[in-house]
């Protein structure tokens, strides 16, 4: 049987995802603002499919993308957490790093709390030797989030296979962060 991981940081709890979750979890996927760098919103049945797929791979790995909700009111956020794509990138195989939430909670530094315990996760319960994260170049927003968790930019960009073929957000760029340079990061930040 497998560990299923679940943890929690100063002001959010990451876990596995529950029914109750679909419906704000729609909300998110149908929002423009937070599908601007995706190349389509999600309807109700393609965001359901994509939360039974998130949940079926967590009971099968014990973790992956988890629902992020507040400690203090136990209120549905969106996901952050580790995934193996599907697509087959140029640096494949890898564990990306994600993250989505609702609008409402951007500038409050959740992304960026809940990523930075999903890192320990990877590094230290999961032993990975690295993890990436790569978004349309134009997603200022994710880039910065990248950057605060001390991934590095690499000069590698690419045209992600699951972006259509004209897109604008098709170029991506793409972040690593290796275990050895996590550690010596946890040194610095003492």
């Amino acid at each position: 049987m497998t560990n299923l991981i679940e943890f929690e940081t100063k002001r959010l709890r990451l876990r596995q995802w529950h029914p109750n979750d679909r419906e704000p979890f729609a909300t998110l996927n149908a929002d423009p603002k937070v599908m601007e760098f995706f190349p389509a919103s999600l309807d109700r049945t393609a965001s359901d499919a994509m939360a039974d797929r998130c949940q079926s791979l967590i009971a099968e790995r014990g973790w992956g993308f988890w629902v992020a909700e507040t400690k203090e009111t136990c209120q549905f956020i969106g996901f952050v957490g580790l995934h193996v794509p599907i697509a087959e990138l140029p640096f494949s195989p890898c564990i990306e790093i994600g993250w989505r939430l609702a609008f409402q909670y951007w500038g409050k530094g959740f992304a960026t709390e809940a990523a930075r315990a999903a890192l320990r996760v990877g590094f230290e319960l999961l032993s990975l030797p690295e993890i990436v994260s790569f978004t349309t170049a134009r997603n200022l927003r994710s880039r910065t989030v990248m950057e605060r968790l001390g991934m590095c930019e690499t000069a590698e960009t690419f045209e992600h296979p699951h972006v259509p073929v004209g897109s604008s957000l098709r170029q991506h760029c793409l972040y690593r962060l290796s275990y050895d340079q996590w550690v010596a990061q946890q040194k610095v930040a003492g």
